[in-house]
This record gives C-alpha cells, sequence and structure tokens, in this order.
C-alpha cells in the first residue's frame, strides 16, 4: 500500500474508534435514563394505587353518609308538613 492509502486506513481507524467510544457513553446515559424513567412510573403507579384506595375508603364513607341525610331530608320535610296540618 502506498503512502494515502495508510493515511486513510489511520484516519478511518480513529474515527471507528471514536464512534465505538461515543456510542458506548450514549448507550450508559441511556440505560441510566431508562432505569429513572422506570424508577419513575414505578412511583407513580404506588401515587394512582394509593389515590385509588383513598378513593374507595371515601366513597364507603360518603354513600352511608347520603343515604343517611337523604332520609334525614324527607324525615324533616314529613314532620314539617305534619306540624302545619295540627295547627
Amino acid at each position: 500500500m502506498s503512502g494515502p492509502a495508510y493515511i486513510l486506513v489511520i484516519i478511518l481507524s480513529v474515527f471507528l474508534a471514536v464512534s465505538l467510544l461515543l456510542s458506548i457513553i450514549l448507550l450508559s446515559i441511556l440505560i441510566k435514563f431508562a432505569r429513572r424513567v422506570n424508577a419513575v412510573a414505578e412511583s407513580l403507579q404506588n401515587t394512582a394505587e394509593n389515590v385509588e384506595n383513598v378513593v374507595s375508603g371515601v366513597s364507603k364513607v360518603t354513600s352511608p353518609m347520603i343515604i343517611a341525610k337523604l332520609i334525614m331530608k324527607q324525615f324533616n320535610q314529613t314532620s314539617k308538613g305534619k306540624g302545619k296540618k295540627d295547627e
């Protein structure tokens, strides 16, 4: 091989080594980023489950309260109606 061919081989080898090094660095950064995204996704999932549990608990408590409030409202309306008839 001649002089320019050697120079071309050296340039291409350096370019290949730099590309390989950059791809390894980029791959490690992407792996770290994927782990962080996974951790955030797990945290969001846990938060959503906790909110769901709270809402479920609140709905169990509020349903009887609403029914009791409606019954008391009806009871008060009938009591007021009877009181006016007696007078």
